[in-house]
Order: structure tokens, then C-alpha cells, then sequence
């Protein structure tokens, strides 16, 4: 039997840099860069446990969501404009600052102004909203979900499930159904965090079911959620 020559480097590097290129395309995210802004499918309403982000090193060091006196639990992570499959972010526009009265007025709900603006040049510049008016109806989708008096305030940890914290919610807001909620999570299966909650709503504000870019929900056996405190 014959053997084929030997690939010379230039041969090689052929080869591998189209073994790249094909990896390329099924790794790469469902993001779309620099889309445009208004141009979306439907919104979601992405909520953090704050707690677990004040362990975090980043927590550690965020005195305005973290510091003294500064006590939440569940909050705004952000309102995403999304794609029946992906989601626009960075949108080609430049985005407007967001002024001081917007930062102070979310303050309540978005505790951080690093948040808030982080937000709004990912996500918010792609609604084709202006500022004011995207945190406004940020506030406005927040102020409609009802959260469980579970999850208001608690004072000591709490361990739960995916399946549970989703029936959780479902039991207070009547109006959603199980393929509107999403469950995100990081870390251990048998011990998770809370990586946000997703609740879906069409371009009217009106609960639907998520796309498929919520369809990837925690699997953990269990949550863990770190009580609310505040730093003396």
C-alpha cells in the first residue's frame, strides 16, 4: 500500500486553521453584535439575587449595591430585547449618557450605576428607546411581577430547587405560565446559585412564552440562595 506524502507545514496549517474556522461556527454565540435598534422579537426581564452577587469578589468591593445599610434581595439585572433565536447587543447607535436623574430614580431597583449603566450600553441602546424611557418601562415590567414573600427579605439561607423557586413565582403571578419563567444557575449541581430569573413578554408587555434562547434552564438538584444582610 502506498502512503500519502506528508503534509508540508504550509499544508498543515491549511488544514488546521479550517479545523478553527469550522469550530467557529458551532461554538459561536447567538449574539448578534451591532444589530438594530428597535428590531427585536420580544423582551425579557432578567432578575438577580443580590446577595449572591455581594459574596462575589465584585460584590466584595461594590459599596453602592453591597456596602452599609444596603440591603436587597431580588433585583433588575435588565430588561433584554431579544431574537426568536439570539438577542441584538452592542446595537449600532451611539449611545446617549444616562443622566443622573435616571441613575438616582433606579437606584431602588438597580442598585448599582455600574449596572445600570453597563445595561443600557448592552442591552438598552437596542430597544431604540431613549434612556429614560428604556428604565422606565424597566421599572414598569419589575413593578408588574409580583415576588414571593419567601424571597422578599430572608434572614437566613435558603435552599430550594429550580422547580421550586419557578412554582414559587408561578403561585404569586397568576398570569404567567412555565414557559414564560426560565431558571438560570452556575456552579455546583448539587449546590447551585442563582444566576437570574427570566420572565418573557412579547412587544406589548404581555407575558409569552420564552424563545429558545431561555431553554437552556438550570438543571442543578439545588439552589442556594445567601440570606439578605446588611454590613455594620
Amino acid at each position: 500500500m502506498t502512503l500519502p506524502p506528508p503534509l508540508t507545514y504550509d499544508a498543515s496549517m491549511k488544514r488546521f486553521t479550517l479545523i478553527l474556522a469550522f469550530m467557529a461556527v458551532f461554538t459561536a454565540s447567538p449574539a448578534r453584535a451591532g444589530g438594530i435598534p428597535g428590531k427585536f422579537d420580544y423582551w425579557t426581564m432578567v432578575l438577580s439575587w443580590s446577595p449572591s452577587y455581594c459574596n462575589s469578589p465584585s460584590g466584595q468591593r461594590d459599596r453602592q449595591q453591597c456596602g452599609r445599610g444596603r440591603a436587597y434581595a431580588f433585583v433588575a439585572h435588565g430588561l433584554w430585547p431579544q431574537y426568536a433565536r439570539g438577542w441584538p447587543e452592542y446595537c449600532d447607535r451611539k449611545p446617549e449618557w444616562v443622566s443622573r436623574d435616571v441613575l438616582r430614580a433606579m437606584t431602588d431597583i438597580m442598585p448599582s450605576n455600574n449596572l445600570v449603566i453597563h445595561e443600557w450600553k448592552k442591552h438598552g441602546v437596542c430597544s431604540g428607546l431613549g434612556a429614560k424611557d428604556y428604565f422606565a418601562l424597566t421599572r414598569k415590567v419589575f413593578a408588574s411581577v409580583r415576588i414571593p414573600e419567601r424571597f422578599k427579605r430572608p434572614n437566613a439561607y435558603i435552599q430550594t430547587t429550580p422547580q421550586a423557586l419557578k412554582k414559587a413565582f408561578l403561585s404569586a403571578n397568576p398570569q404567567l405560565r412555565a414557559n414564560m419563567i426560565s431558571v438560570q444557575c452556575g456552579g455546583r449541581r448539587d449546590r447551585a446559585t442563582l444566576g437570574g430569573l427570566r420572565i418573557c413578554y412579547d412587544r406589548n408587555l404581555k407575558p409569552r412564552a420564552c424563545g429558545t434562547n431561555e431553554r437552556r434552564a438550570c438543571r442543578a438538584r439545588s439552589l442556594t440562595l445567601p440570606p439578605v444582610r446588611t454590613r455594620r
